[in-house]
């Protein structure tokens, strides 16, 4: 059974930086497709981005592309989410989920089967 640990959450203001990392065990980690969500209290999980390395293929939610990186490194079984120019909007518990289904491209929660514990994110102004 594939486990899902994310790290590295925290307070930080306006434009700043926080790094996610979702560390991935458990399974083959060439056959996950990995996701971010988030979740702002009393709103829904929203997806954030995900990356299908079968593929090569990213996705990015509108809302932060062009400030948000997400990557792989293989060698640590590891998917990070690098969050740029945070803006308050932009708190929340962050979630990182996987599937095995190489046909999914983007961060839509329903097609994930397996998700971390979440890491709170907290942006002040």
């Amino acid at each position: 059974e594939v486990q899902l640990v994310e790290s590295g959450g925290g307070l930080v203001q306006a434009g700043g930086s926080l790094r996610l990392s979702c560390a991935v065990s458990g399974g083959t980690f060439d056959d996950y497709v990995i996701g971010w969500f988030r979740q702002a209290p009393g709103k829904e999980r929203e997806g954030v981005s995900c990356i299908n390395k079968g593929e090569g293929r990213i996705f990015y939610a509108n809302s932060v592309k062009g400030r948000f990186t997400i990557s792989s490194d293989n060698a640590k079984n590891t998917v990070y989410l690098q969050m740029n120019s945070l803006k308050p909007e932009d708190t929340g518990v962050y979630y990182c989920a996987a599937t095995r289904d190489s046909r999914t491209y983007y961060p839509i929660e329903v097609l994930y089967d397996h998700w971390g514990q979440g890491t709170q994110v907290t942006v002040s102004s």
